[in-house]
């Protein structure tokens, strides 16, 4: 047998030949470039949920023009309205297979999105259009619309955390993805006009807050994880993903939005010398303890008021509340960012 090998290639030499003749005239000549791009059911699918009072004019089209030169379909453009501030819109941006939901708005909008991609693992991107857009700066994403669009397609997935509050003992749960607090914090963000915010920008909340700065100390009694109760007199107190305040400031020196915990932060000062104290410890990013701002941290936390406090979630007013329940889940939510910082890193703020 092994002399008789080469009549077993000119055997096969007709079928090697049909072979090849197949698939050279399978290949086609000359292919137009353009004919070898995905079909459109096959490309990516983006959403925008866009609050349409925040974006300016010609926003649509920017993010439109970056999806078609990368490839990507047309995005599924969901406006969101007074009703609806934009949980409903990111629902049915899952439902209808979106890769990725781009939150086009100030942080309300960025909170109301997170809602109802918590726990999906699809991804959420970010285009800032608001006063603060703190979730924005903690995590680096630029102001540019193009470019922001740019990273929420392409850029790295971050598995940050989310927290959940309960008020009064509710049956609902509600996401927050920066701070949520109650007293004199969520007393500014009651009391500042829409209306200001738009004429004068983050200067808003600085002006609602020096009128509010004269209010007096109340009771709280805070509960973290299965700790005893602590008591204290406070003027606000903070339960934050993150510790970045507006004008680069940070609160929470501690806090990381991916660490699996939250930080809480009380301030209770007393007078204008207890504020002016406030404000330096502040800006010097100190954490150590202090009776004027104490510093915890915590995977729970229960919030209870001697009498009911102004609440707030992500800056968003949710009304007078006595008792606020929350929790931290990790690594909830997929976010497109543009570098994934290393390990146990803070955020930049």
């Amino acid at each position: 047998m092994s002399g008789d090998w080469w009549v077993l290639v000119l055997a096969a030499l007709p079928v090697l030949g049909l072979l090849v003749a197949v698939l050279v005239r399978g290949r086609p000549a000359g292919a137009d470039p353009a004919s070898l791009t995905a079909e459109p059911e096959d490309r990516p699918l983006p959403a925008v949920v866009a609050n349409p009072i925040r974006i300016e004019p010609g926003t649509r089209r920017r993010i439109e023009s970056v999806c078609a030169g990368l490839g990507w379909a047309a995005p599924l453009w969901l406006e969101t309205t007074v009703e609806d501030p934009g949980t409903g819109q990111a629902r049915l941006a899952v439902e209808r297979g979106a890769d990725v939901v781009l939150a086009c708005g100030g942080d309300g909008t960025v909170r109301a999105v997170a809602e109802a991609l918590a726990g999906t693992g699809v991804a959420m991107g970010l285009v800032p259009a608001g006063t603060g857009n703190l979730l924005a700066r903690t995590l680096g994403t630029p102001d540019n619309v193009a470019v922001a669009a740019r990273v929420a397609l392409t850029g790295d997935d971050r598995k940050i955390d989310v927290g959940r509050v309960r008020v009064d003992g509710g049956d609902e749960e509600h996401v927050f993805l920066v701070m949520a607090g109650t007293g004199f914090d969520a007393a500014i963000m009651e009391s500042t006009p829409e209306a200001l915010k738009v004429r004068v920008g983050p200067l808003a909340y600085v002006i609602s807050g020096l009128r509010a700065m004269r209010g007096r100390r109340t009771r709280v009694t805070l509960t973290l994880d299965d700790g005893p109760p602590l008591r204290r007199r406070t003027r606000t107190v903070l339960v934050g993903n993150s510790g970045t305040l507006l004008g680069g400031l940070v609160l929470m020196p501690r806090a990381t939005v991916d660490d699996g915990v939250l930080d809480v932060v009380n301030i209770a000062p007393k007078g204008l010398a207890g504020w002016i104290a406030v404000a330096g410890r502040v800006i010097s990013r100190r954490g150590d303890g202090s009776s004027r701002v104490e510093h915890w941290q915590a995977r729970s936390i229960v919030i209870e008021a001697e009498d009911p406090q102004p609440s707030q979630l992500d800056g968003d007013p949710i009304g007078d509340a006595t008792r606020l329940e929350i929790r931290v889940v990790p690594a909830a939510l997929v976010m497109r960012v543009a570098d994934v910082p290393p390990p146990d890193a803070p955020d930049p703020g």
